[in-house]
C-alpha cells in the first residue's frame, strides 16, 4: 500500500495512544461542557511541534517550547475557555502547574508534558478547578477518546475536528491521526488553532521535527479566515514507534510516504478549519501562478485573501476583479499589470490587465458557490503559491462585536 486511506479514531487511531476529557468549568458560562483535554502516549513517545510566530506568546506556548526539547514526551494536557495569555509571570506558573498536575495523575515527570489554552486574552485561569479535574486524567482516558478531547478544546468552533489515515511502512501497518480547533483569529505563520497530531511510526525526534515543519509549510500556513495571528497557536506531533516499522530515514520511499501522509492529516484539518470559521459561508482557494519568485506569488496570494473588500464582495456574490488586482498591486510582488490574467473556476474574468469576454452574469454563478478557486497567473516567472480563505460575513461582525 504505497498511499494512506483514512480511517476512524482521530488521535487513538495508532497504537498505544489514548485520550479523553474532564469538566473544570473554566468559563463561568460553561455549566457541563469539558474543557479540559488529554493524548497520552502509553510508551515512550517523541515529540515535534511549532508554535505562533507571534511576538505576544501565552504562557502555555512558553511553557511548551521549553518542555518539546526533552528526549521524551508522553502526553498533552490543553485546556478551552482561557487562553493564559498576557497573564504576567501568574501565567507561566499556572501552566506549569497544569504539567504538574497532569504528571502527577499519570505518574510521569513535568518535562514529559506539553501544555496548550485556548480562549480569552488576558484573563488568569481558576487554577484550584482545572487540577482537581486534571487528577481524573487516569480514569477518562480511553482508546476511543479522540471526539472526546477534541470536542473539549472547542472554542467558537461549530464542530469537532479529527482525522485518521493508515499507511504501509517496511511491511508495518503505521497510523497517523489528529484533531484539531480553529474558528477565529487565523492568519498564515501557524493559524489561530490548537492541532495535536499522534503517529505510531518509528522515527528520530529530529526527523519527525523536520516532517511538522513540512507539513505546516503546506497546511496551516496557508490558511486565513481574518488575517489575526493569535497568541496560542500550536500543532503538537507524538510519534511513540508502536507499530514497529523499521526507523524511518531521511531520503528512503518510507520517509516520502510518512511525509505525505502527515501532509494530508495537517491538510485536512487546516480545511476543516477555514470550513468551520466564524460566521463562513464561502471557502475560496487563491491560487498564484507565474510569479517571478515563491515570495512574489504568496504576497499576492495573501494580500487577496486578508483583502475585506475581496471578502465582502465574495459573501455578497459580487466576483469584482477589480478587487482582485487591487490587491495584488498592493502586495508588493513584483507584477506588471498588463500580463495579469484572472480566472474564476477557470472562466477568465482578466485577461492581460483588462476586462475579459466573459459575461459577468457567469462569474456571478461561480460566487454563489460555497466552494470557488480564484486563479491569478502573473506571467513573470514559474513560482506559484496556494492559499485557503473564507468571505467575510456580517455573522462574522455579529460574534466578534464582543459581549
Amino acid at each position: 500500500m504505497n498511499s494512506s486511506i483514512e480511517i476512524p479514531g482521530g488521535v487513538t487511531a495508532p497504537q498505544s495512544f489514548t485520550a479523553g476529557s474532564v469538566y473544570a468549568g473554566i468559563k463561568a458560562a460553561n455549566t457541563s461542557k469539558p474543557d479540559i483535554a488529554f493524548v497520552y502516549s502509553e510508551i515512550p513517545a517523541v515529540a515535534a511541534g511549532t508554535f505562533t510566530t507571534n511576538k505576544v506568546k501565552a504562557a502555555p506556548v512558553r511553557v511548551s517550547q521549553t518542555n518539546i526539547r526533552a528526549s521524551e514526551t508522553r502526553a498533552i494536557v490543553a485546556n478551552s475557555g482561557n487562553a493564559n495569555a498576557c497573564t504576567g509571570v501568574v501565567g507561566i506558573e499556572h501552566a506549569k502547574r497544569m504539567t504538574k498536575a497532569a504528571a502527577k495523575a499519570l505518574g510521569l515527570k513535568e518535562k514529559q508534558l506539553l501544555v496548550c489554552s485556548t480562549g480569552r486574552i488576558g484573563v488568569a485561569l481558576p487554577i484550584e478547578k482545572m487540577e482537581a479535574a486534571i487528577a481524573q486524567a487516569p480514569q477518562v482516558l480511553a482508546h476511543d477518546g479522540s471526539l472526546r478531547a477534541a470536542q473539549a478544546i472547542m472554542t467558537s468552533d461549530t464542530k469537532p475536528k479529527e482525522i485518521a489515515v493508515e499507511i504501509t511502512l517496511h511491511g508495518k501497518k503505521v497510523r497517523i491521526g489528529g484533531i484539531a480547533k480553529g474558528a477565529g483569529m487565523i492568519d498564515p505563520n501557524m493559524a489561530t488553532m490548537l492541532c495535536f497530531i499522534t503517529t505510531d511510526a518509528a522515527i528520530s525526534k529530529k526527523l519527525l521535527q523536520q516532517a511538522t515543519s513540512d507539513a505546516v509549510e503546506q497546511s496551516f500556513n496557508r490558511i486565513t479566515i481574518d488575517g489575526d495571528m493569535s497568541t496560542n497557536d500550536t500543532v503538537l506531533v507524538l510519534a511513540n514507534g508502536a507499530a514497529g516499522n523499521l526507523p524511518l530515514q531521511d531520503g528512503q520511499r518510507e520517509f516520502d510516504r510518512f511525509q505525505n501522509a502527515l501532509n494530508h492529516v495537517c491538510c485536512a484539518l487546516a480545511r476543516m478549519i477555514v470550513e468551520d470559521g466564524e460566521g463562513v459561508s464561502k471557502y475560496v482557494t487563491i491560487q498564484i501562478r507565474g510569479a517571478k519568485t515563491r515570495q512574489d506569488a504568496r504576497k499576492a496570494a495573501e494580500a487577496i485573501a486578508n483583502s475585506t473588500l475581496t471578502k465582502c464582495c465574495w459573501f455578497g456574490g459580487d466576483p469584482n476583479w477589480g478587487r482582485v488586482m487591487d490587491a495584488i498591486g498592493y502586495s508588493m510582488a513584483r507584477i506588471r499589470e498588463e500580463n495579469v490574467d484572472i480566472y474564476y473556476d477557470g472562466l477568465i474574468a482578466v485577461k492581460n490587465g483588462m476586462a475579459a469576454p466573459t459575461p459577468f452574469s457567469k462569474l456571478k454563478e461561480v460566487v454563489a458557490n460555497p466552494r470557488f478557486t480564484i486563479t491569478v497567473d502573473l506571467h513573470m516567472g514559474a513560482a506559484d503559491y496556494t492559499v485557503f480563505t473564507t468571505d467575510l460575513t456580517t455573522a462574522y461582525v455579529e460574534f466578534n462585536m464582543g459581549e
